[in-house]
């Protein structure tokens, strides 16, 4: 059985999905992600990292999921609670799991599917239209809010997950002091951080974003290169890190050497309002609302990156969206990142993010809060 999870809470998923089509007369899901593939069986590999190949799940309305994967993948399949597992040598001249696959279909009706945003394929679109001239009688719905309603809300062994990666996240950040320093190329920021968070107990590192500049940075996704720290740069480090296949992601501003007047404020006014989020993300809040306490903070100066935050768990980037036309209701068990961010000057921006989880209390922090004025190092 795989170490991740024990049965019951892949029971407890299914039963809960089954519920949800039962309710909404879908007599079975198809899988075809990694997400929703490890969400109901646990079977957790770097190997989707291959395009290659593609992967089946079956979840019958009834009964326990259906695997239709590539032999090369059997092996740690049976280590999951799946028993039904269906193979074939891939990849394949013609039939690359295609009559498997449509054969687990064969008596369902109606097949739902995620199809909605934040969602793919991932098995080739030619294979999909054969399915469906395969399946011709059967309906192919689109169940991506069944989706999303299930995997927003963490189970309390999710929720321990990522407040753990959280934690690690967290004591990396706190070694800032010793990991960065004026001259440093950003290059070796990035490095050093992501050996701390990996000594730190962290399992992986599959996202390390950031910036460096005067005032603010004016690209957060762009790899790093080589230009040194300076004096009154401020560094910020957004980072996904990865325990067991749940995520972090929260981001640290650091100063070096000295903090400019307009880095104070900005820092400042982003933490007010994180503080803003942090008050509004309450059960029976829209997102709406939550990203709304946090613009009146912000004002005019608010960035133009769309969204001030969004879910977390077995992604990196998981719905809802913190955005003006979100009206996802929150609830105990949605862990949800706050990620607001403003503009400095022409061209420059500034972020600050943080790492909750609601409860029937309110919001609780799973992240570290950051310092009330911008470190300076």
């Amino acid at each position: 059985m795989t170490a991740d999870f024990p049965p019951a809470e892949f029971e407890a998923r299914v039963a809960n999905a089954q519920k949800a089509m039962h309710a909404a007369g879908i007599d079975a899901l198809l899988l075809t992600t990694e997400a929703e593939v490890r969400y109901f069986t646990g079977f957790r590999t770097a190997f989707w990292q291959s395009p290659t190949r593609p992967w089946f799940v079956v979840l019958p309305k009834d009964g326990k999921p259906i695997a239709i994967i590539p032999e090369i993948g059997s092996a740690l399949m049976r280590k999951t609670w799946v028993e039904d597992i269906r193979t074939w040598a891939s990849p394949h001249a013609t039939d690359d799991g295609l009559s498997l696959l449509s054969d687990a279909l064969r008596t369902a009706r109606v097949i739902g599917m995620p199809m909605g945003r934040e969602s793919s394929l991932r098995m080739p679109l030619a294979d999909f239209d054969k399915l469906r001239a395969r399946r011709s009688g059967a309906m192919f719905l689109d169940a991506s809010p069944l989706f999303q309603r299930l995997r927003m809300v963490k189970s309390p062994a999710e929720i321990g997950r990522i407040k753990e990666i959280c934690r690690i996240t967290s004591s990396a950040f706190s070694q800032a002091p010793s990991l960065f320093h004026e001259g440093q190329p950003l290059t070796e920021a990035f490095r050093a951080f992501k050996i701390a968070l990996l000594k730190a107990g962290a399992e992986n590192v599959p996202y390390l974003v950031g910036g460096a500049g005067e005032g603010g940075y004016s690209d957060v996704i762009s790899p790093p290169d080589d230009t040194p720290l300076r004096s009154g740069d401020v560094l910020m480090l957004d980072t996904g890190a990865s325990l067991k296949g749940y995520f972090a992601d929260f981001d640290r501003n650091f100063s070096i050497g000295q903090a400019t007047d307009v880095a104070r404020t900005a820092y400042g006014t982003l933490w007010q309002a994180t503080e803003a989020g942090l008050q509004a993300a309450n059960p029976g809040a829209r997102a709406a609302e939550v990203f709304q306490a946090m613009t009146t903070i912000i004002g005019q100066g608010a960035s133009d990156v769309g969204r001030f935050g969004h879910g977390l768990g077995m992604q990196l980037t998981e719905p809802p969206s913190l955005i003006g036309f979100d009206e996802t209701i929150l609830a105990p068990g949605m862990v949800i990142t706050l990620e607001p961010s403003l503009t400095t000057s022409p061209g420059k921006i500034m972020v600050h993010e943080e790492n909750i989880v609601i409860t029937d209390g309110g919001p609780q922090l799973l992240s570290e809060r950051a310092a009330r004025e911008l470190p300076v190092l």
